[in-house]
């Protein structure tokens, strides 16, 4: 059976993060293949998954996706691992309502019927952290909090007290307990820091975790927990399956300053028969050769607005290919590479592609984050006039806009509706990293569009070729 766990807090900054990687790597020490996931629709924490397992960690949203989906992604990610290792979002209830589960760590972990460590900071309480544990417990009878993990104790002997009230009056096991001091603060997350992540500046602090957490955790009570009788199922054939023959290549930009890619829009986009071939804007000249579409996902351009300002060569020809019809779908990042200028914290603007008539700045106040439905203003290359689609939206940008500007997409969030993104017949560009299992159209009608480009492209040689003929 599928050996799973999930890591949950009693609220953000509980500590789960830090159990959650911790974990990943004493076991990953111990011999075994883990696998990661993350609740919700973070980029950051699941860099951390995938730096200490070295396998993608994947995102698990039961806002953004459909139950089966969720579970579809669930089984193909774990089908070889020896554990699955899901770290939660906020609090263990919180999700897009304070009425129910939708959208919560709870929820993820009812679905894929998967045992919960619950983490609690026991800073300045003794008895009342069993009073918390228990509420927990009550709140939703399908919940299967199995053990607790205790943070941010003051001693061994705190930890102690804590622990003994938590397991007589809840009548489950605290499986480990982390003293104040026991390991370096974990680095501040935020967007500039997945560079060095990546980089693996910080071996060695997962390294010194782990270790820390074999001493400090009972990891075979663990396992013993992560076992389970029931295997995640689903009831219709995988959205993830064989691929039909490749009949497009897209171009995907990936390097430091673009990653922002869930994993599962690169297969569907294959399992739609594209070829990805991967680029970097930062580092390359040119784009890869014989392509018919191209992505650019979400990243952190203003960590590098200089180095990529400088790369002209590529930026010309990226704007020479969108104009001349390559079908083109831009996210955040991306969005922001595409336009004329990204003025950045410092008040230096930096030239960018030029394509979009608008001008970016950052700010120094979050500009956006939430969930959002989009609605397609037009027909695009990803979306029909009408279709919608789901994602979030995280940035830090702000945006000057020329007459010419034409939206994409309506966009409704929690706190209201507004119009964004730029169109063009070949492009859609817009702040909503989009998910495309929430809405299985998208990778299948931009394959379509590079497909008709391409073919365009075949039958304009063709021309050519016969005219010199």
């Amino acid at each position: 059976m599928q050996k799973r766990l999930v890591i949950a807090g009693t609220g953000s900054g509980a500590g789960k993060t830090t159990w959650t990687i911790g974990l990943m790597q004493a076991f990953k020490d111990c011999g075994l293949h883990v696998q990661g996931f993350k609740c919700g629709p973070d980029y950051i924490d699941p860099t951390y998954h995938t730096a200490v397992t070295g396998r993608p960690s994947r995102n698990l949203d039961s806002w953004m996706l459909d139950k089966e989906t969720v579970k579809d992604i669930f089984i193909q990610a774990s089908r070889d691992a020896d554990l699955s290792i899901i770290e939660g979002v906020m609090g263990f209830y919180d999700g897009k309502s304070p009425k129910n589960n939708v959208g919560s760590t709870a929820e993820i972990s009812i679905l894929l019927e998967a045992p919960v460590l619950l983490v609690v900071n026991i800073s300045s309480m003794a008895r009342s952290a069993a009073a918390i544990v228990k509420g927990f417990q009550r709140l939703d009878p399908n919940v299967n909090i199995a053990g607790v993990l205790l943070n941010q104790a003051g001693s061994e002997g705190h930890a102690k007290l804590c622990g003994q009230a938590i397991e007589q009056e809840c009548g489950i096991p605290v499986v480990g307990h982390l003293v104040r001091g026991d390991i370096p603060k974990i680095p501040e997350r935020h967007l500039g820091l997945i560079p060095a992540i990546e980089r693996g500046e910080l071996s060695g602090f997962f390294k010194e975790l782990g270790k820390t957490i074999r001493e400090k955790a009972d990891l075979d009570k663990i396992l013993q927990l992560a076992d389970t009788d029931q295997a995640v199922v689903i009831s219709r054939p995988t959205l993830f399956g064989k691929k039909q023959e490749s009949c497009v290549r897209i171009a995907v930009a990936r390097d430091v300053a673009f990653n922002f890619y869930y994993p599962e829009n690169l297969a569907l986009l294959e399992a739609a028969g594209a070829e990805l071939v991967y680029f970097s804007p930062l580092e390359e000249t040119k784009l890869p050769e014989e392509i018919d579409g191209l992505y650019i996902g979400g990243g952190f351009p203003e960590e590098f607005a200089k180095k990529l300002a400088g790369n002209t060569a590529i930026k010309q020809q990226i704007k020479k290919r969108i104009e001349a019809g390559l079908p083109t779908l831009a996210e955040c990042g991306g969005f922001v590479y595409l336009t004329e200028s990204l003025t950045t914290a410092d008040g230096r603007a930096y030239p960018m592609v030029g394509l979009i008539p608008a001008h970016v700045a950052m700010t120094s106040k979050r500009a956006a984050l939430g969930y959002r439905e989009i609605t397609s203003l037009e027909e695009t290359i990803i979306l029909g006039k009408g279709e919608t689609a789901k994602g979030h939206e995280f940035h830090y940008f702000s945006m000057t806009k020329s007459a010419s500007f034409s939206h994409v997409y309506h966009v409704q969030g929690l706190r209201g509706e507004k119009e964004e993104g730029f169109y063009l017949p070949n492009v859609a560009a817009g702040f909503t990293h989009l998910h495309f299992a929430s809405n299985t159209n998208m990778p299948q009608r931009f394959v379509q569009y590079c497909l008709d480009h391409k073919g365009g492209s075949a039958w304009k040689k063709q021309i050519e070729k016969t005219e010199k003929g």
